[in-house]
């Protein structure tokens, strides 16, 4: 089944509470605030959903949860079930299916790395074999995984071999490659674009969908973005988008895991702390943040 997933999907935070347990009970107040917001859809348990540092049942129960409130909320819904133990995986890709994710996606194993396109598409091929018909986005993020590959190339081998393949989530900061991906000869797939800050040269090359820690807090930016690049008004979205890499550079000053849990607490959603080893603000450092954010007008052209 081939997607085209199109607007804002957030890259949700896992809610924790104090002593770092999940806190399930806040995920219908993300969905009510994403819904309201005008994101379309929510990435659950990924890089900013702190998945590496979950349990598999705790991904699990995410799977649950989000589940019924992406739909209650008429939010697409789409789980990363990317880990380094096969068992574990699988147990996840059937609970998303089971969960009514509408599709599956999976960075690469992280520790026992994958050394070019065919290992990688044959360790995807294994993780999805309790799905293999739900669609499947390769989740490209080499600054994490350490895993660089050539994603064209695995373009190819995945429509061959991938009965689900249906797309990239673009984390990678070669837009070369995504040039690539987006005029590949052979496969035609959906590929959402995964670096806020650069959204405008997202939407340049022809991506329509993007997935973001920072739309779980300032959607209403990055819409203005979207709109103003459609209508043609390049000043206004080159505008917004200086906005989106001020805001993300100071984020970066603080510790970027840290700092999105604290900034989405100030747009109202109260997420709690990061799981260690992230590392969680201090007290004098998220008022830091919440000053200079005030200061460059965040709470004006962010939330609103």
């Amino acid at each position: 089944m081939k997607l085209k997933l199109k607007g804002l999907i957030a890259a949700v935070h896992t809610p924790m509470n104090d002593d770092f347990s999940v806190n399930y009970d806040v995920v219908s107040r993300q969905a009510e605030h994403l819904a309201s917001n005008g994101v379309a859809g929510v990435f659950v348990g990924g890089t900013t959903g702190e998945s590496l540092s979950l349990m598999t049942s705790e991904r699990i129960k995410l799977f649950e949860v989000w589940g019924r409130e992406a739909e209650r909320h008429g939010l697409i819904n789409v789980a990363h079930v990317g880990g380094d133990c096969l068992p574990d995986t699988q147990e996840m890709v059937r609970a998303a299916e089971a969960n009514g994710a509408v599709a599956i996606s999976a960075m690469a194993s992280t520790f026992f790395k994958p050394n070019d396109e065919e290992v990688l598409c044959d360790w995807f091929s294994e993780m999805i074999k309790p799905a293999p018909n739900l669609p499947f986005y390769f989740y490209d993020i080499p600054s994490m995984t350490g895993v660089s590959v050539n994603t064209a190339a695995f373009m190819s081998i995945a429509e061959e071999r991938l009965s689900g393949f249906a797309g990239i989530k673009f984390t990678n900061p070669d837009l070369d490659m995504l040039k690539r991906c987006m005029s590949h000869e052979t496969v035609n797939i959906d590929i959402l674009f995964g670096t806020d800050e650069r959204l405008i040269e997202g939407l340049a090359l022809g991506c329509v969908g993007g997935v973001g820690s920072t739309y779980n807090f300032a959607a209403p930016l990055y819409l203005r973005i979207i709109e103003a690049y459609n209508r043609g008004d390049f000043d206004a979205a080159n505008a917004d988008q200086a906005r989106s890499v001020k805001m993300i550079k100071r984020m970066y000053k603080s510790g970027f895991g840290g700092a999105c849990k604290a900034v989405v607490k100030f747009a109202g959603v109260d997420c709690g702390p990061v799981r260690p080893p992230i590392t969680r603000l201090k007290r004098d450092a998220e008022s830091a943040l919440r000053y200079d954010l005030e200061a460059m007008g965040f709470f004006d052209w962010a939330l609103k």
